[in-house]
């Protein structure tokens, strides 16, 4: 029995089938608490946990899925391709949002961690908790960071932005789609395009593009920041 526990394809389809209940359970249940995302770490984490498996055994074993997640990303070109024209106006606007938000963000959490007493190992890896995990834990590595809880920062805030960010836009009334979609990529990186694609095709492909141009803009900043800082 344990044998077949710890098989790649016992563990690649509990994984994919744990994720699509959760999508089945969250359309089901109209609440925002329950992302699929956040479901799936939870069932996975207390399967691991039960079932004494090593995390680094799990994570060889489905690296399949970590691969076709790069795939997924590259695959957003395609629907920013069909929405081009819509990018074509506001190229300066959201470029400029993108530099803003992503200055703000690494300037805020850490003046915050630093006047709660974190130490600069702890800054460094809290600096690029915006941008998609590859990303994050190059440039948290680069400052000194601790890649382990830079990865759990970025999983954390993608799930929150996730949850919560549709329904702050709502509150402050934000109507553009081309906002929506960029304040989604940017804070929240692939798990907030994930649910902003749910917003709609605009959101989406926005949110695909804000991804990279945050990334590449934190890759950017962080050391200029951390100079001046």
């Amino acid at each position: 029995m344990q044998e077949l526990i710890n098989s790649q394809i016992f563990l690649l389809t509990l994984t994919v089938g744990v994720y699509l209940g959760a999508i089945q359970l969250r359309r089901k249940i109209n609440c925002a608490l329950l992302h699929p995302v956040f479901v799936s770490i939870l069932v996975l984490i207390g399967f691991i946990r039960l079932t004494g498996i090593e995390y680094e055994h799990y994570m060889q074993q489905t690296q399949i899925i970590d691969f076709m997640l790069g795939l997924s990303v590259v695959a957003l070109g395609y629907i920013l391709h069909d929405q081009i024209y819509n990018i074509r106006g506001n190229v300066i606007s959201i470029v400029m949002a993108i530099l803003i938000g992503s200055a703000v963000g690494i300037v805020s959490v850490a003046l915050i961690a630093r006047w709660m007493g974190a130490e600069p190992a702890v800054v460094a890896s809290l600096e690029p908790k915006s941008v998609t995990t590859a990303i994050a834990l190059s440039v948290s590595a680069n400052s000194g960071g601790i890649p382990a809880l830079t990865s759990v920062v970025v999983i954390v805030v993608g799930v929150f932005g996730g949850i919560v960010g549709p329904w702050v836009l709502k509150k402050i009334g934000v109507e553009s789609r081309i906002a929506k979609g960029l304040a989604m990529g940017a804070a929240a990186h692939a798990l907030g395009t994930a649910r902003a694609m749910e917003l709609g095709a605009v959101e989406g492909a926005i949110s695909g593009l804000a991804i990279g141009l945050m990334g590449l803009a934190t890759a950017v900043l962080v050391p200029i920041l951390e100079k001046i800082m």
